[in-house]
């Protein structure tokens, strides 16, 4: 009896450890296995009040892994159980290793809205209301009431968030996502103001965001910011009025049709430069970074005028008169016919 017993035996535990073998040899591919994706990935969401067992079998049932089981037994022994809510976005190539790290670390996939350099506070917040994503919430405010609720009652809004790519995760709110385009403005400035140059004539960093956001729509190449802002902080040390076309403009409004006509610069509002001195009551547009950067460091020269080419470059001058031909030149194609810097008493 002995004999059979322990050959019994000895099969049995050959057989539990082929097994066993085999079992911990399936497990073990399965977890460098990628999962059954699209080539261009998928999404998933964790839900609130989802569970990894309840995740697990969906996946298992859509045919996305192959052992629900196995995702378990490892998820259990590596601490990996607590998984985070949110849109998670799996990339072809992904195993249930790198799936279990992207649901428990709560690595939820980013959306990106851009706010572009120049932009106005109106052209921000339509492409807020039209983002797909954002969770909305200020709809219907006006824009006042939009500062209050970001905790900066009477604070004007145009020119105070940061041009740049944001990434977020959906469910986050569009008063949210300007909040932390807010504080990004409010750090780059700082920054820069407390790098300016000595002896520009700004009193604040306000007057600094001022005028970069007419240096921000002024400048069609990227090299000529410095020359700009230059030629702006010139004008403000002799008390020269800006004459900027992009601030006229803005005072106008929806009036503006596209075009600025003689009567358009004879018109008073706090925003004509050609009638008011100084910098207008606020920024005009929203200035990035190295617009800032350009009006704290403006370029050297002795430049106080500047005149599109119409091929998004400028050409400078230090007189009236320079300035007068330059313009003749690009502006009026050669035919002399009087403009604001130049009366028709001067046509010849």
């Amino acid at each position: 009896m002995k004999p059979v017993f322990f050959k019994v035996l000895g099969v049995l535990t050959l057989a539990v450890s082929l097994a066993a073998g085999w079992l911990w040899w399936d497990y073990k591919v399965f977890l460098e296995t990628p999962l059954n994706l699209p080539a261009e990935g998928m999404q998933i969401e964790v839900q609130r009040g989802s569970t990894l067992t309840r995740l697990a079998t969906e996946l298992e049932q859509n045919g996305l892994v192959a052992n629900s089981a196995y995702l378990l037994w490892y998820a259990r022994w590596n601490g990996l159980s607590n998984i985070k809510l949110g849109e998670y976005h799996l990339d072809a190539g992904t195993n249930p290793r790198v799936l279990l790290d992207q649901l428990s670390t709560g690595r939820v996939f980013q959306y990106a809205l851009t706010i572009v350099e120049g932009w106005n506070f109106t052209q921000l917040r339509d492409a807020l209301n039209q983002d797909p994503v954002l969770k909305q919430t200020l709809e219907g405010m006006d824009d006042a009431t939009v500062m209050a609720e970001l905790g900066h009652p009477g604070i004007h809004p145009e020119g105070r968030f940061l041009p740049d790519t944001y990434f977020f995760p959906r469910g986050t709110t569009d008063r949210d996502f300007l909040l932390r385009a807010f504080k990004a403005m409010q750090v780059v400035l700082t920054e820069e103001w407390e790098q300016r140059a000595v002896g520009l004539p700004f009193t604040d960093p306000v007057q600094v965001l001022t005028l970069a956001s007419v240096v921000e729509k002024e400048t069609g190449l990227e090299s000529e910011r410095g020359a700009i802002a230059g030629v702006f902080v010139r004008r403000l040390e002799k008390r020269m009025r800006l004459q900027s076309d992009p601030t006229v403009i803005y005072g106008l409004g929806e009036s503006y049709n596209g075009n600025i006509t003689r009567r358009d610069l004879k018109r008073d509002n706090p925003y004509n430069t050609y009638r008011r001195n100084g910098l207008p009551p606020t920024p005009i547009a929203m200035p990035g970074r190295a617009a800032i950067h350009a009006t704290t460091r403006p370029e050297d020269g002795d430049a106080l005028y500047f005149v599109s080419r119409g091929d998004g470059s400028h050409v400078f001058s230090a007189t009236l008169k320079e300035h007068n031909e330059a313009v003749i030149r690009y502006q009026l194609k050669g035919k002399r016919r009087a403009f604001s810097s130049y009366p028709a008493g001067d046509v010849n």
